[in-house]
């Protein structure tokens, strides 16, 4: 008991001190909440993006709360941070990332589900508190971040030493859907020998060879057949390409499954894989990241 309020101490002295050290944004970190885990698999969708979906569950009860975890170019980023609420001991990270819509409540679902699976969590937020209400939003926000991409890489840097340093994470792997699942890849080309795993739900890859080269990472990519924007042939360029630089990997590709397989806001959704994906993922992420405290 003394130990799981210890947790909870430091995690409410690192939001005090965040928020000290940092410029003033006018805003206040929310209170923790309790959350029983709940979230459905998310990617990019045109339907409603709040709440939960699919009524599944995690393993454990959470606590969730916005946490600041970065100042980037003078401004505070808040992200979205849950952990098991009988969390005792350090446990591994996980930096998840949003896809073209921002960090919405989806999002935060997902991350909570997660959470619940025995790991913290971190939900990133890559468009400085915006999110998307439609398409023609959700493409400006993503061409901010591409024309000035050192800030995304600033904020995910930060994101990682939060985990690392305030979490004490061991081990940390970084996730995401679409726009956030190249950002996963690119998070392993930042943290090419300190990153755990890498998992990739149908996001852009690339074939080549010199920014693929550095990375000591396990990948996890997770992509649809019929995807018209990530095609096959790019997928199994990428696949090649790992296993010419003799990289550890592990590549999916759901055959009738197109993009946004995995949210249930989408046209595109596929439950069956979904799920199959979904099982993937807990598998890679338990062999990658077990420690003795999960």
């Amino acid at each position: 008991m003394l130990k799981q309020q210890y947790w909870r101490l430091a995690i409410v002295l690192t939001m005090v001190v965040s928020v000290v050290t940092a410029c003033d944004t006018g805003t206040s970190p929310a209170a923790p909440t309790e959350s029983a885990g709940s979230a459905a698999p998310t990617g990019s969708g045109t339907a409603s993006r709040t709440g939960n979906a699919s009524g599944e569950t995690g393993e454990r009860p959470v606590v969730a709360e916005s946490l600041p975890y970065a100042e980037v170019d003078d401004q505070l980023v808040h992200g979205h941070f849950a952990f098991p609420a009988d969390m005792v001991d350090p446990l591994p990270g996980i930096i998840v990332i949003h896809e073209r819509w921002g960090l919405d409540d989806r999002t935060r679902a997902l991350a909570d589900r997660l959470a619940g699976q025995g790991y913290v969590v971190l939900a990133v937020d890559l468009f400085g508190g915006q999110t998307a209400s439609d398409v023609s939003d959700a493409r400006n926000l993503m061409v901010q971040v591409v024309e000035n991409p050192e800030l995304a890489n600033e904020n995910i840097r930060q994101a990682y030493r939060f985990l690392s340093d305030s979490g004490q994470a061991p081990s940390i792997a970084a996730l995401g859907w679409s726009f956030g699942g190249n950002w996963a890849l690119n998070t392993a080309m930042l943290f090419p020998d300190e990153l755990s795993a890498a998992v990739i739900y149908y996001g852009q890859v690339s074939n080549n060879e010199e920014r693929l080269l550095p990375i000591n990472v396990p990948i996890l990519g997770l992509f649809g057949e019929q995807d018209k924007g990530v095609t096959v042939e790019t997928v199994r360029e990428f696949e090649q390409t790992l296993e010419a630089l003799g990289k550890n990997y592990e590549i999916e590709i759901y055959a009738e499954a197109g993009h946004a397989f995995a949210d249930p806001s989408s046209s595109n959704f596929k439950p069956e894989v979904a799920e199959l994906a979904w099982e993937k993922v807990l598998s890679f992420l338990d062999f990658h990241l077990t420690t003795n405290s999960r």
